[in-house]
């Protein structure tokens, strides 16, 4: 028999199913935090959140985010209950974070060395010339945090004072059954004398529609299931409003340059050299021995993209006397902004921060 809905129920379905898919952008709450574009290079902006509503600065050292490439930056800022970029200012983390922007074909020819040795650079200085502080402390998510160990490993910069790695994979092939794949994928080329390095930047872009789907194939039962349980809770306000965010980022992901996904695919998932302590830059191999800055590496315990497995290595390939390694719950974004993050995530890594983030005088 079936269960008689009430009226007020049916008026929420219709409200809140009419909201969801007629006008989406009435329901996004995130990325409202506000900041200021210290400076943009045309496609590069380096953001600085401000602090009002917040304690003053507590620490000496300023946090500077160096987000992944692809991913736009509502993830940092995603609810205001649940808000990284919040939740550090709260922490008296002075904050910045470098927006790569929306690269497109005139890109293509970006490379990993384009990144490292050119862009972090001068928006580092940026940083420093701005907060009038040399010591910094990088946080980089996934491929961010790839970008930030090979600056300091390349660069050498001694004012990198702290380095956090969330979900950072460095032994591609020790990833599950995608690193079994990876690895055979890369002996299938080097049998026929294929050299992936060498494929054209231009064959290697990937435009945003691509990353965003195979950013749900990465994990195409939890895509599903989020479409399930929406039609399931279309009467619940909060729920409709959570789904509408969480799609705002999965839908609006950004280009990859072919340049640099050749690059990262080569070193991390094919020719996997980052597991044996390496990576190259253009001619130039750089070692991540180099690396000195105090560590703090995040895995998640459910990341299919990044698991615990391939994470894990960094430990015995930096060159950091101070390092810690703490497996979080979580998926590859979960593990950065998830439901679970504020409870053990971002406290341990606050927490890590601050002890490392006060200059001796």
């Amino acid at each position: 028999m079936l269960k008689r809905i009430s009226p007020n129920r049916v008026k929420r379905l219709i409200s809140n199913a009419g909201e969801r898919v007629l006008r989406p952008h009435t329901m996004i709450t995130a990325g409202k935090t506000p900041y200021r574009v210290v400076t943009d290079n045309g496609l590069v902006r380096l953001r600085h959140y401000g602090r009002e509503g917040f304690p003053p600065v507590q620490h000496d050292v300023p946090l500077v985010i160096v987000p992944p490439l692809a991913v736009n930056m509502l993830i940092y800022d995603w609810f205001p209950e649940r808000s990284f970029v919040r939740y550090f200012l709260e922490q008296g983390f002075d904050v910045y974070l470098i927006d790569w922007g929306s690269p497109n074909r005139r890109h293509a020819s970006y490379t990993l060395a384009t990144y490292v040795t050119k862009l972090l650079p001068e928006f580092l200085q940026a940083v420093r010339e701005h907060s009038g502080r040399q010591v910094l402390s990088l946080h980089g998510w996934s491929m961010g945090g790839g970008f930030a160990l090979c600056y300091q490993a390349c660069t050498k910069d001694p004012d990198i004072r702290n380095i956090v790695t969330v979900g950072t994979a460095l032994d591609g092939h020790a990833n599950g059954q995608i690193g079994r794949q990876y690895a055979a994928l890369n002996r299938a080329l080097k049998a026929v004398g294929v050299n992936f390095r060498r494929v054209p930047s231009s064959a290697a872009y990937a435009p945003a529609w691509i990353n965003a789907i195979g950013f749900k194939l990465s994990d195409p039962i939890s895509s599903v299931q989020g479409y399930v349980d929406l039609i399931r809770n279309l009467d619940d306000r909060e729920f409709v409003i959570q789904h509408a965010n969480q799609s705002a980022f999965m839908d609006n992901l950004e280009a990859y340059p072919g340049g640099v996904i050749r690059d990262w695919m080569y070193s991390i998932w094919l020719e996997n050299e980052a597991a044996r302590g390496y990576f190259t830059l253009g001619h130039k191999r750089i070692y991540l021995s180099d690396v000195t800055a105090n560590l703090l590496a995040l895995a998640g315990s459910s990341d299919k993209l990044a698991n615990e497995h391939c994470c894990k290595p960094i430990m015995n390939l930096v060159g950091s006397s101070d390092k810690t390694f703490l497996r979080c719950p979580g998926g590859h974004t979960g593990i950065l902004s998830g439901s679970a993050a504020p409870d053990l995530a971002w406290p341990e890594t606050a927490k890590w921060l601050a002890e490392r983030s006060n200059l001796v005088s």
